[in-house]
């Protein structure tokens, strides 16, 4: 067994393909917030593929992390050089490993907010990049208004130099640029939200605007926010997956990744200091990134939903199981077709019919073993910005909601915290104090979930998405999650 580490890279390399260029030489030219598993299958390896055809050197990774759970990631990294085996799993069970090498260092800023700071004061770094999640952007949910009585918000807009937040930590650095006469870097968000560069630029000159609306008005002006899509599933590391790393390939790595073969990055070209050229690494460079990203956010994210809650509570436990399930298929493509695609405008280049059938495809994918526990975490901030965005379009062009209704219901039923065979289930949500009394008050109250007007909005006052909610979350409580899709699907027929 060998430790994954610089000095044992040429003894993996006769077994797995390893860095070709020499990382010493590397210097950090992006410093990225939220190293998991989602960006180092997706942009540190499109900067690999780049370091491996010898150019991009001087665009390598400083990752950071903020959150407490980030220090496991940081000391994982840290013990093998913050090196990391990315292992590809195709359908047909074959495995494509490989180490990659384009993240040269890693800081935990509540340990040394200072050093992440004038890290990326460093005129050499050019790009800060976001995988926060959808939740990191302190935004509210409905308003769409950034939160600015968030205790951590207030914190950093009184101390900068001790910042707790992405936004505090970005600001201060370039306020420091600013003061020093270093152009700004560009902040590059990669997270799954609709506009998440529009969405970025709000977010963090709305916290600039706390410390002073001048400097809101020139991060405005001056600092560049590209849009961008990303796509590629990549569930969590588990220590099957760390096993089977040890025992195929002789690597004892303690974070590898695992992820699909399917991989996309389309990316508004809209950048203040350079960047490094994406294209040669198979990047889509575009001037208009709206048509893909409402595609992935409507068709695959949102189906992702579809599939979770419903798959869950008929037993399901992994996704690909519930993808091969023709009934559970049937229904995504019917979601699909008759609720998402008349919410979209062509996508240059895109064969939408060829796109639906591809994703079924992708999420029976047996190889990557993603869980449907991963779906159905963190909803609260997922629901909002994926699925109602369809109910909402649909609603006032006078389409249908059936689906969407039944989705949000499985839900509500989920929400529960108890599956159909009585099994507790582990509700994973920032809302789960709220969400969980609520959906728990059903029996008497059918719309008590669907209440929370933080959440939803004002759906539970139209009559037309109530009577499909209140429909289909009677089915699921008393004929079950099957017997719901089964339901829908004639009713579809019919």
């Amino acid at each position: 067994m060998t430790p994954l580490s610089s000095t044992t890279l040429p003894e993996i390399a006769g077994r797995v393909p390893v860095p070709s260029y020499d990382r010493s030489a590397l210097r950090t030219g992006i410093v990225h917030f939220g190293v998991g598993g989602f960006h180092r299958a997706h942009q540190a390896m499109y900067l690999d593929r780049l370091m491996s055809e010898g150019g991009a050197h001087e665009w390598a990774v400083t990752g950071v992390g903020v959150l407490p759970g980030d220090r496991r990631m940081q000391e994982a990294l840290a013990k093998q050089d913050h090196l990391y085996t990315l292992v590809v799993k195709s359908p047909d069970g074959s495995l494509e490993p490989r180490v990659i090498g384009s993240i040269r260092d890693y800081l935990f800023a509540p340990d040394d907010p200072e050093r992440v700071i004038e890290c990326m004061a460093d005129p050499g770094v050019r790009i800060v990049s976001l995988t926060i999640t959808e939740g990191g952007y302190n935004f509210h949910a409905v308003t769409g208004e950034f939160v600015v009585d968030n205790p951590d918000v207030v914190h950093d807009v009184a101390e900068p130099a001790a910042s707790r937040t992405a936004f505090g930590l970005v600001t201060e650095a370039l306020v420091r640029r600013r003061a020093r006469g270093i152009p700004p870097f560009t902040v590059m968000s990669c997270d799954n939200i609709q506009g998440n560069g529009d969405v970025a630029r709000r977010c963090f000159t709305s916290f600039a605007a706390l410390r002073d609306p001048e400097l809101a008005a020139w991060v405005g002006a001056e600092v560049c926010f590209p849009n961008s899509m990303v796509d590629r599933i990549t569930p969590v590391t588990t220590e099957d997956d760390r096993a089977e790393v040890r025992e195929r390939f002789g690597i004892d790595d303690a974070w590898p990744v695992v992820c699909e073969p399917f991989t996309q990055w389309v990316l508004e070209d809209r950048f203040g200091a350079g960047r490094p050229p994406y294209e040669d690494a198979g990047v889509q460079l575009v001037s208009d990134v709206e048509p893909y990203e409402l595609m992935k956010l409507r068709l695959l994210n949102a189906s992702h939903q579809a599939i979770a809650y419903f798959g869950y509570l008929a037993g399901y436990r992994l996704v690909h199981d519930a993808a091969q399930d023709q009934l559970f298929a049937r229904f995504l493509l019917s979601y699909m077709d008759v609720e998402a695609t008349p919410t979209l405008e062509p996508v240059p280049g895109i064969d939408l019919d060829g796109y639906k059938l591809e994703l079924v495809e992708r999420f029976s994918n047996a190889g990557v073993r993603d869980t449907l526990a991963r779906l159905c975490a963190e909803s609260s901030d997922r629901i909002p910005k994926w699925l109602l965005p369809v109910v909402r379009l649909n609603l006032a062009s006078g389409g249908e909601v059936h689906r969407s209704a039944a989705v949000v219901a499985s839900w509500a039923r989920y929400a529960e915290g108890v599956d159909e065979q009585g099994e507790p289930i582990e509700v994973v949500d920032p809302l789960r104090d709220v969400l969980v009394p609520a959906a728990r008050q059903q029996g008497a109250d059918p719309l008590s979930f669907l209440r929370n007007r933080d959440v939803f909005g004002d759906l539970v006052d139209d009559e037309r998405f109530t009577t499909a909610y209140l429909w289909a979350l009677d089915s699921l409580h008393t004929k079950g999650a099957r017997a719901t899709l089964e339901a829908l699907a004639a009713d579809s027929a019919g």
